[in-house]
């Protein structure tokens, strides 16, 4: 009997002093603009960033690495009250400059009345990127909302008509006034704008858990704000609205405030 409860003991104290480790599955190359989703046990909180994240029922979650990601990002489990960090390498990208000429000069350099309603509308995208919806569609694979020439990619800094601006935080396509945009995920209409002052007829889908997609040089969208769309829908028309040298669907990916890269979520066209 002393024998077995020994070892009765012994099994316990190894049980109750082992360290908790969380099984934590990630899908997604740690580079600056991915998209990483994860994956723990049920029960297990994840904290990224001090956000502290919303799961799937089974345990999913998603986060998004901005341009200029530092090279080491840390996500945060805590199971059981037991808390660990889990590290990763953050690879760096290389961006390219391009010049963009032809745009119209008056969204180039506009005046205060305009200035004024670039701030009014860029609030309005800034709250619709904001919302934390309960959806699983972040973790669909991604499709093109359409196919065509590539004229704009992430991350590169556009100087127009000779004057440097921010970042291009999205992937540009080429195509015809009119042409189908579809929806690349399914998700929610956060916003419909027919007419924005930059970004002209400007959509914005959430995917669920902060990722987003923001279609915007719009000549018509066919969605509006409210309605829940399925892959593959037809969501908008391409345009030449805003500023825009020439007819193309900008595509944008956020994850709350961060711009990823959408062509890191679908394959080569």
């Amino acid at each position: 009997m002393n024998q077995l409860f020994r070892l009765a003991l012994t099994a316990l104290i190894a049980i109750v002093f082992s360290p908790i480790v969380c099984a934590l599955d990630i899908k997604g190359e740690w580079q600056q603009g991915a998209v990483i989703i994860g994956q723990v046990p049920k029960g297990t909180q994840v904290e990224y960033k001090e956000r502290k994240l919303q799961l799937t029922a089974d345990g999913k979650f998603v986060i998004g690495l901005g341009r200029d990601a530092p090279n080491k990002a840390v996500i945060t489990t805590i199971t059981n009250g037991k808390v660990q960090q889990h590290s990763f390498s953050v690879k760096a990208r290389e961006y390219n400059i391009q010049r963009v000429e032809g745009v119209p000069q008056a969204t180039v350099e506009p005046n205060k009345e305009q200035d004024e309603r670039i701030a009014r509308e860029a609030a309005l995208v800034s709250q619709a990127r904001k919302v934390d919806l309960p959806l699983d569609f972040f973790a669909q694979k991604f499709q093109w909302p359409l196919l065509g020439p590539i004229s704009g990619v992430y991350g590169s800094q556009r100087v127009y008509n000779g004057i440097p601006k921010t970042p291009h935080f999205g992937v540009d396509i080429a195509k015809p006034v009119g042409t189908l945009v579809k929806a690349p995920a399914g998700g929610v209409v956060t916003l419909v704008h027919p007419d924005m002052f930059l970004s002209g007829g400007t959509l914005i889908i959430d995917h669920g858990h902060g990722l987003s997609s923001t279609m915007i040089h719009l000549s018509k969208i066919l969605v509006k704000e409210g309605d829940k769309v399925e892959q593959g829908q037809d969501i908008a028309l391409v345009g030449q609205t805003g500023r825009a040298s020439g007819p193309h669907l900008h595509w944008a990916m956020n994850w709350f405030e961060e711009r990823v890269d959408p062509q890191l979520l679908v394959p080569a066209q």
